[in-house]
């Protein structure tokens, strides 16, 4: 255990919970900060400080500190106490001096509030709960682990065979899903990004249930495309992959940046359809009627994602689940007049709670009677061992 390690956890930690930064950014600026770090070193210390981010409330309890408001030397005391959670280990450091595991130990027995040994604010847990009233602990203890490395094929530019082919000859272990033909699970921590393979397109990280959102289109080739909530475009490429460069793909996003990071991952990919705009009213009137499907994958909660971003559960607030069902309502209403009668709309979201789901798609179809609902998918982390996903398929009906 190399101490220079642990301050890097540390001080990542403190970059999440002291200064509010997001966990993937404070742990990439970390990794960053010192190219002589191995892989061990690097895997080392983003999993340690997921973990912790993971159960950031129930840790804290263990540590006897307030976890909602912490100073460097609370986080020293909860990396302290996590280390010997996890691995019974206790390091003779003059930082964790304090902690006493005869004392963690008698917590573990006594914290029986399931809001706390299950690491979610009490609002989070009793709103899960409420919502999906018969599988909310499955979902939970689902959520709370780690999520698994997935790729998905280009089939632009490759095929399953050959990609398997690659990673077998690299000793790399790897299963396959039927329910997700492109998809390739990754078995093993290993560093993707700067294999020529990835670097080339033959294959992107797309989580197994994210791929299947392109494919819920149904799409038909040659067709006008608009995903009107590209952000970095991983289901437009997919869109992209699925119509073999035919057709015509506009995707859309309220961030530029993130449409112009779509711009290099299409280049990378090899799919040239693909033309960006920045959302706004007049783009909006400017594509109405013009598409033959419409993919909203809208801004939501991302609980269905929380394996992947466990710190979201400490930065999401009640306000700002009540405000992105607005959101949601809105862009539903609003951007699905691009659609063309006879056309295909699919709503999307990576949330498990029915409120931003099944109810956004009635509150819709309540105003928007030349709409129908054709099929609804849910997505649930705990049967399927992915992140969670809902997705609806509705048309519009062509006028007589």
């Amino acid at each position: 255990m190399h101490k220079v390690l642990v301050q890097a956890v540390v001080k990542t930690l403190e970059q999440i919970f002291i200064k509010q930064k997001y966990a993937d950014k404070a742990i990439e600026f970390t990794l960053k900060s010192n190219p002589k770090w191995g892989s061990r070193d690097r895997a080392f210390i983003a999993e340690n400080t997921y973990d912790i981010c993971r159960w950031w409330r129930y840790i804290g309890a263990l540590s006897s500190v307030n976890e909602q408001r912490v100073t460097l030397g609370d986080i020293w005391q909860m990396v302290g106490t996590w280390f010997w959670v996890k691995h019974e280990l206790m390091l003779d450091w003059p930082e964790f001096k304090h902690i006493n595991p005869k004392a963690i130990e008698h917590l573990r027995k006594t914290i029986t509030d399931l809001a706390i040994v299950n690491a979610f604010p009490d609002w989070l847990f009793n709103t899960i709960k409420q919502e999906l009233p018969n599988s909310w602990e499955r979902e939970i203890i689902e959520l709370n682990k780690t999520a698994p490395m997935v790729l998905r094929v280009n089939t632009i530019k490759s095929t399953l065979k050959e990609i398997t082919t690659i990673l077998s000859e690299k000793e790399i272990a790897f299963t396959l899903s039927d329910k997700h033909p492109e998809a390739v699970v990754v078995n093993q921590k290993i560093n993707l990004f700067n294999w020529p393979e990835f670097q080339n397109g033959l294959f992107e990280i797309q989580d197994a249930s994210s791929q299947l959102v392109a494919p819920f289109l149904q799409l038909e080739k040659g067709s006008i495309v608009i995903d009107a909530c590209a952000g970095a475009g991983g289901k437009t490429l997919h869109i992209g992959a699925l119509m073999q460069n035919s057709g015509k793909i506009i995707a859309m996003d309220t961030e530029e940046w993130k449409l112009n990071n779509l711009v290099k991952r299409a280049k990378r990919a090899g799919v040239h359809n693909i033309t960006t705009c920045l959302a706004s009213t007049e783009e909006v009137e400017k594509y109405i009627g013009k598409a033959d499907y419409l993919l909203l994958d809208v801004p939501c909660s991302g609980l269905g994602v929380l394996k992947r971003n466990p710190d979201a559960k400490w930065k999401l607030k009640v306000d700002f689940l009540q405000q992105i069902k607005e959101t949601q309502q809105t862009i539903m209403q609003e951007y699905s007049k691009m659609l063309k009668p006879g056309g295909m709309m699919v709503y999307a979201t990576c949330s498990i709670l029915p409120s931003e789901n099944q109810q956004q798609v009635l509150n819709f179809m309540e105003s928007n009677s030349d709409y129908t609902l054709i099929e609804e998918k849910i997505v649930s982390p705990e049967q399927s061992g992915f992140d969670g996903f809902y997705m609806a398929r509705l048309q519009r009906l062509k006028i007589n």
